[in-house]
């Protein structure tokens, strides 16, 4: 029997893309993009189009497991030694279910349930497997909160306080620009169905501009390449609208109208005159006059921001100083216009119902305390009211992604930690797993999906059964509740169930919106309250959507605030201003650390998910540092050769590409699984804790580093 199915990529990027699954006799044997799907348009990212090599890896974790030798870390080199005897033995989901629950009981007992600590993030972005019956669930138990930052809220935290909204240009309309900045946005790696309506547009004349501290696939593509230094982009910014302001290119009926403080930031871009801005930036005085020019009259114009801006010290005010633009250029009135960051804002699913926070005070009698994800290695080893002593791990992958590597790994081996992993593959983080647990593919479970980068909505159909016995985070945390005795309804509920439950909302975009359309493919948010042409679940040449177009900003103020007093509460500019990042060239104190590391994400491994598929790592080469000419020759280093990337906080033995990513005084080496190298070896070992200005967000970018040839070993 053969049938195809209508599926959605949970995986964390803004394309959140409609797939169509073939099923042949219980087994995927293809997987494509929806051609229907107005941003999908048909074809995959090269990752995605290599699923089935995901789903049917031989490597996938298809058992409960428990450990049974000494936590650390194992080679992918030992192949069937991670998963066999030597480290595992095959327990059943009662036993597994069983030994967690009671772990869990004496450590409340003993320490308080605020001893055991979830850990979660962008494993997957479908709104039931990501953040529900998870939630309930740590919720009922009392456990301490994670306040999942790690990635994304410093920059949500800038855009908002501006916008009020997570709001901005969709897609689609990027085909009617004539100017295009792609700001610290590598379209073609990481949002690559944005990049055939840029090539529309530039097929009509529109010009690309990219802004970005490394020279990535789409600032080779572009018509000018601004490289900028590291966490120098707030001052860029300023830069800009000192020239547009001075020289009168801003829309002042759209500033009248819609703004609020543009006084107050005439007088602030004052100090930011091009000639000192270069001092930081890196980009030259009359550059930074001409972008200001030809971002002001060149209509429309439009900016996409993407989050590299936001991972220096910075971040938030960078991000909240380029959202900026678009109001004083009143380019949100424009077809083409405005900006794109996250348009995550637009969908309000019913996030009351679906995560159940009201179960924390039945639990403890009031809110659990929150702890920080950036910070798991101090928490892990010094935290000590209550310490933590269970975590719990799923969608993540902290012992890969989290900063201060060698600090998260020391806590992850205490022999008192008690860790339970739900995972896919055995990743850096099982090999300090107490127990694993088995966990499903987007092919093996239902959910419900919605976009970061565009306006559709969409349900997940499960395509087949799940693999050995492989359950979802909804099963799991089902399961582990009715094991703790919870006996509230709602972890009773099924996934329909829950899926409706999340579709109640009195937002006007949501309604007519419901799961059975959902299920036969994309819906459009309501924007206009159009229905959808035909008998089909999508819309056909919706009416554009301009969402600040006469304001509608969801502010205090119900305008874009240029001014803003909850930024001065957190003891801001309540403007914006610019100060170098702690850990650079322009805020340094250690002259032995001369050199910005850019602790990249590798192009083609999303964060660290498709780090271990093997038709993956051949479009990765890894274990490279990228150092420029200049920086090479003063170290005498050639290209190849083995050199040390170290700091106070550890070091790591790379190999020296010289290659012209990078600008003189910056290296860049990307993430990957520490298992995958020769000596467990992670570019988070050089990172650190330092949070964001906003939304506690943590500092990939903001790290100082010397670079030396390697001495052979002895």
């Amino acid at each position: 029997m053969k049938q195809v199915v209508n599926a959605a990529c949970p995986h964390d990027c803004p394309d959140a893309c409609g797939v169509l699954i073939t099923v042949e006799n219980g087994r995927a044997t293809k997987i494509q993009g929806d051609p229907e799907h107005p941003v999908t348009r048909g074809f995959l990212c090269a990752k995605v189009a290599k699923y089935l090599d995901r789903v049917y890896s031989p490597d996938r974790v298809l058992y409960p497991m428990r450990r049974v030798a000494a936590k650390g870390p194992v080679s992918v080199a030992a192949g069937g030694a991670a998963r066999g005897t030597q480290t595992w033995e095959r327990i059943s989901w009662d036993e597994a279910l069983d030994e967690i629950a009671l772990r869990f009981r004496a450590i409340t007992a003993e320490f308080g349930s605020e001893a055991i600590l979830p850990y979660s993030y962008g494993g997957t972005l479908g709104a039931l497997n990501g953040a529900s019956m998870d939630r309930r669930f740590f919720h009922r138990l009392g456990a301490s909160q994670l306040d999942r930052t790690i990635c994304s809220a410093a920059g949500e935290a800038g855009l908002k306080s501006v916008l009020g909204v997570k709001l901005g240009t969709e897609p689609e309309q990027f085909r009617h620009s004539k100017y295009i900045i792609a700001w610290a946005s590598n379209i073609h790696g990481n949002n690559v169905h944005l990049w055939p309506f840029i090539a529309e547009a530039r097929r009509k004349g529109a010009k690309l501009v990219v802004i970005d501290p490394y020279r990535t696939r789409t600032a080779e593509c572009a018509d000018w390449y601004l490289p900028i230094n590291p966490g120098t982009d707030a001052a860029l910014a300023l830069g800009i609208m000192h020239v547009i302001i001075g020289e009168n290119l801003h829309d002042a009926d759209y500033v009248a109208k819609y703004t609020l403080g543009f006084e107050e930031l005439r007088e602030k871009v004052k100090e930011y005159p091009p000639e000192r801005v270069t001092q930081w930036t890196g980009i030259a005085a009359e550059d930074i006059r001409k972008l200001a020019r030809e971002y002001a009259t060149v209509r429309p114009s439009v900016i996409r921001l993407n989050y590299g801006v936001q991972r220096s010290e910075g971040g938030g005010m960078a991000t909240r100083a380029i959202a900026m633009l678009p109001c004083v250029t009143g380019s949100w009135k424009e077809i083409g216009g405005g900006l794109q960051m996250s348009v995550s804002g637009a969908v309000d699913f019913n996030t009351r119902v679906l995560k159940r926070a009201d179960l924390m005070k039945s639990a403890l009698g009031r809110e659990a305390r929150t702890i920080n994800m950036v910070e798991l290695g101090r928490v892990l080893n010094t935290v000590n009211d209550p310490p933590v002593k269970a975590l719990f791990v799923y969608s993540s992958n902290p012992a890969a992604v989290c900063p201060e590597h060698n600090e998260v790994v020391r806590g992850l081996l205490r022999p008192d930690l008690f860790t339970v992993v739900h995972e896919q593959f055995f990743t850096d983080t099982t090999d300090y797993a107490d127990i694993v647990l088995p966990a499903t593919t987007f092919f093996e479970h239902k959910d419900l999906q919605k976009a970061y980068g565009h306006y559709y909505l969409q349900v997940s159909n499960q395509a087949i059964a799940p693999l050995g016995e492989c359950r979802s985070n909804v099963e799991v945390f089902r399961a582990l509740a009715e094991r703790m005795g919870f006996n509230e309804d709602c972890f009773r509920e099924s996934v329909d169930e829950m899926i409706d439950a999340a579709l109640e909302s009195e937002d006007p975009w949501m309604q007519e919106i419901n799961r059975e359309r959902l299920e036969r493919g994309a819906v459009r948010l309501n924007f206009a309250g159009q229905k959808d042409a035909g008998g089909g679940a999508r819309a056909t040449q919706p009416e554009p959507f301009l969402p600040f177009a006469h304001g509608g900003f969801r502010t205090p103020s119900g305008k874009a605030e240029l001014c803003s007093e909850s930024v001065k509460a957190m003891g801001l500019d309540p403007v914006a201003d610019f100060t170098p990042p702690t850990e650079s060239r322009h805020g340094k104190k250690d002259d032995s650390l001369p050199l910005e590391l850019l602790a990249r994400k590798a192009d083609n491994f999303l964060n660290s998910t498709f780090s271990n598929i093997a038709s993956v790592q051949v479009m990765e080469e890894t274990g490279l540092l990228e150092i420029s000419v200049a920086d090479a020759r003063a170290r005498g280093i050639a290209d190849g050769d083995p050199v040390r990337v170290f700091n106070h906080r550890g070091d790591i033995l790379l190999k020296a590409r010289v290659d012209g990513k990078v600008q003189p005084g910056v290296v860049s080496a990307s993430l990957n699984w520490a298992k995958m190298t020769s000596g467990f070896q992670s570019i988070n070992a050089l990172t650190s804790e330092k949070l964001t200005d906003m939304g506690n967000s943590a500092t990939f970018y903001s790290v100082l580093v010397e670079v030396e040839l390697s001495k052979p070993s002895p």
